[in-house]
């Protein structure tokens, strides 16, 4: 009898045993869901976006540094960006944005090459369903853009005139170098003219030339400008490129005099403004890396719905010999 109440409790244990092993999970996921009673959270994929970048030169310092304060920003949130470099050719810059287009871009940032023939790709962003986020220079066709993003121009080529007038206070003549096809580069000239205009004592202007926004052309056209007028007693220029290309033609003209200015505040005019005897007179100064972070920010808001000003304007600031030791020489401000 004691045997047999020893095999029934042995028989029960089995039967345990069995039972417990028949509530494993085996088989494939869908055989072993998971409740919500499990409290396993069930984590989303991010929606991830493509974006492209097209600058008008990517040889110039200015763009090279737009360029690395978009992208940044544009990575550390997990997008991709694609860069493509139209080296100031308007058509090498559509056929860039065709393809673009066919990569899969969601938004592009667009410095156009020339503001008016930019249109066409302009309409071709748009059937693509791209946002379109202009930075630096405007295109002439504003409706096809989602938000511009740039510096005052103006402003920027109205102090460099107004310090023209405070050291040149009896006049003379002058020379600009500049870039019809770049919208901020004509903003900056206007903005020049409009203060000389404004000056006792006048000004005049005797030779500008169309660089195309490249340093060989506004060197060539420089030589040819001091050669022509040595009596000149400055040089506006659209950028900062133009006018270290001016200053290399004053150089070798051994013009002395000539006081040059540049827009932008890169690192190479900077180093020219701490020489003592140097011609740079100031540079109107803008700020790339700045630009790039809020044009990042605000295609990044676009993309996610998010609400976002449609018109940015950077503030612009005069870096001289004064001043220039606040801003540093190694790098942008």
């Amino acid at each position: 009898m004691k045997k047999r109440k020893i095999l029934w409790a042995l028989l029960a244990v089995l039967i345990c045993v069995f039972i417990a092993a028949c509530k494993k999970n085996v088989g494939t996921p869908e055989d072993n869901a998971v409740t919500e009673e499990s409290g396993e959270e069930v984590t989303e994929e991010e929606d991830t976006y493509v974006l492209g970048f097209t600058g008008i030169d990517m040889e110039n310092p200015y763009f090279i540094t737009l360029e690395s304060a978009i992208r940044e920003q544009v990575e550390k949130r997990g997008y991709t960006l694609i860069t493509k470099d139209p080296q100031s050719d308007p058509d090498l810059q559509k056929t860039q944005i065709e393809e673009m287009i066919e990569e899969g871009i969601d938004a592009i940032f667009l410095c156009p090459v020339d503001w008016e023939e930019i249109t066409e790709s302009l309409e071709e962003l748009r059937e693509a369903d791209v946002k379109i986020i202009n930075v630096d220079t405007q295109v002439k066709e504003m409706d096809y853009v989602d938000a511009y993003i740039g510096s005052d121009n103006h402003e920027a080529g109205y102090i460099c005139g107004q310090d023209l007038i405070v050291r040149c206070p009896d006049g003379g003549r002058i020379a600009i170098l500049e870039c019809p096809t770049q919208n901020s580069i004509n903003d900056r000239i206007t903005g020049f003219e409009e203060a000389i205009a404004e000056a006792e004592k006048g000004f005049e202007v005797v030779a500008r030339a169309d660089t195309n926004g490249e340093f060989e052309k506004a060197l060539e056209a420089a030589k040819t400008i001091v050669q022509e007028h040595p009596e000149i007693v400055a040089v506006m220029c659209g950028n900062d490129q133009l006018a270290v290309a001016a200053k290399t033609a004053v150089n070798l003209a051994e013009l002395k005099e000539v006081i040059i200015y540049g827009v932008d505040g890169s690192p190479d005019i900077k180093k020219e403004l701490k020489k003592a005897n140097g011609q740079i007179a100031g540079t109107a100064a803008q700020s790339p890396i700045s630009l790039g972070k809020t044009a990042a920010k605000i295609a990044m808001d676009i993309l996610e719905d998010k609400e976002f000003e449609r018109e940015t304007y950077e503030e612009v600031f005069m870096i001289d010999q004064n001043n220039v030791d606040m801003y540093g020489v190694d790098g942008w401000q």
